[in-house]
């Protein structure tokens, strides 16, 4: 039997996890589920109820976090004040690089499943604790900031993981972008609940902070479920996979050790920098027109509801653009133009957002094509990033995406706040920060290409 340490993921049709549905003939019926499914995606027969608990498992992580997100808010800004988030993203890359190196050990000591769930119960118990210190009178802004920022990566990163464990590559490339619309439905309907809840009943911080814990402790669950089921379907290799421990190397180790994880890695960071730098000429410009509007001293109430106002019709759009590409388009684009294609559709439109953006930097256009980025960002984008850790060990859909997803993501972020740092004080304006942002997207291009020829040497 092969040792558990060895083995990798295949591509489908090499997989021991053969499901009826891959043979040619004699395959197994659909069920009513799947028939339903298959209009959104690719589910064969047998896999339905395993992926529809997973979406419903991503659906509710990502309802908790805009929970916590709305919570975070009302406390950092009452408590800490807005200058905190200049600072955050590079307490949390700090604090990153002692938390990677020990959830590494953590996972070479224990199986995928109770990995999870001690991670589960960890953040569960931080929440409890929050809203049990807040009870008390201390405040908790600003910790609770830098912690929420790690929190987020961190669990949707190993839900990731476990899918990527899960499934084949064939199966993957198949079911991600269903699996993918929980993460989108989430985030919409999460947005819109948590508003509910601080607006129509007596909810505060403490309580958005216990209802999360609930919803995590349940997404645990749900995760428990579907590893038994898909366990159950699998062969004595599968199940004595998913019974061993994650050995190997920590997650920077495997980073960078391997060229396919270090592109990966770039790939993220340059997403993020150009990403977040969308985002600050936005608000830039959003600020200059609010003060062009409302522009006497007097006027500061009408200007926060212009920017409000704004960023709440934005988010709804980008929202709802995003759950409707990954409903009927993400799917579709990697049946036909797979993993590698798909990897360019983000940058490319990116390069050509920032070019337009450059010589028109009107508030109407940037907020027309930040819109088209971010939802593209959130669907396709985001299903793309989830299928290029498929061919990789088991190690690496764990160590290594765990520090890539939260580590050099945040690596982004620091780098981008030093550039419009370092931009602002020599006076750069909208079109200088969006050529550098074309500048950029040529280099992201550049890696996009160099990742898609290691992935196609790991998948022939």
């Amino acid at each position: 039997m092969n040792d558990p340490r060895t083995l990798v993921s295949h591509p489908e049709l090499r997989s021991h996890q053969s499901f009826p549905h891959f043979k040619t003939v004699g395959e197994a019926p659909r069920s009513r589920l799947e028939r339903a499914l298959s209009y959104f995606a690719d589910v064969r027969a047998g896999e339905g109820p395993g992926v529809v608990m997973l979406a419903v498992t991503i659906f509710l992580l990502l309802a908790g976090y805009y929970l916590l997100k709305t919570a975070r808010e009302a406390l950092i800004l009452t408590e800490g004040g807005a200058e905190v988030k200049a600072y955050s993203s590079a307490a949390q890359a700090l604090l990153l690089l002692a938390v990677v190196p020990a959830y590494s050990w953590l996972a070479s000591r224990v199986a995928r499943v109770p990995l999870m769930g001690i991670t589960s119960a960890f953040f569960v118990a931080n929440l409890l604790l929050f809203a049990g210190v807040r009870g008390a009178g201390a405040q908790v802004g600003i910790v609770f900031y830098v912690w929420l920022g790690i929190y987020n990566v961190f669990v949707i990163s190993q839900f990731w993981a476990f899918t990527n464990d899960l499934y084949t590559e064939g199966q993957g490339r198949r079911l991600f972008p269903f699996i993918g619309v929980g993460s989108s439905l989430g985030a919409w309907i999460g947005a819109e609940a948590a508003a509910a809840l601080v607006k129509r009943t007596t909810s505060d911080p403490s309580t958005l902070m216990v209802v999360a814990a609930v919803l995590l402790a349940v997404c645990f669950g749900l995760i428990m479920l579907v590893n038994r089921r898909e366990v159950g379907r699998t062969d004595a290799v599968g199940r004595q996979q998913s019974d061993a421990p994650i050995t190997g190397p920590n997650g920077f180790a495997l980073v960078m050790s391997d060229r396919y994880l270090l592109l990966i890695a770039g790939l993220m960071v340059l997403l993020n920098i150009v990403n977040t730098s969308g985002e600050f000429l936005l608000s830039k410009l959003v600020v200059g027109e609010a003060m062009q509007q409302f522009a006497s001293d007097g006027q500061l109430a009408e200007r926060q509801r212009f920017i409000g106002g704004f960023y709440g019709t934005f988010f709804g759009r980008v929202n709802l653009l995003g759950l409707l590409l990954q409903l009927f388009v993400t799917s579709r684009i990697l049946r036909t133009m797979g993993v590698r294609g798909a990897l360019f559709i983000l940058p490319v439109l990116a390069i050509v957002n920032y070019s337009v953006i450059a010589v028109a930097p009107v508030l109407a256009v940037v907020s027309v094509l930040k819109v088209l980025e971010n939802s593209t960002d959130y669907s396709i984008q985001n299903t793309v990033k989830q299928a290029l850790f498929l061919p990789t060990t088991r190690e690496a859909k764990y160590k290594a995406k765990a520090a890539i997803d939260t580590f050099f993501m945040r690596l982004g972020d620091v780098t981008q706040a030093g550039i419009v740092r370092l931009g602002t004080h020599l006076g750069a304006g909208v079109g200088t920060f969006a050529w550098l942002n074309v500048a950029l997207t040529v280099g992201w291009l550049v890696v996009a290409g160099q990742l898609a020829r290691e992935h196609r040497r790991r998948t022939v």
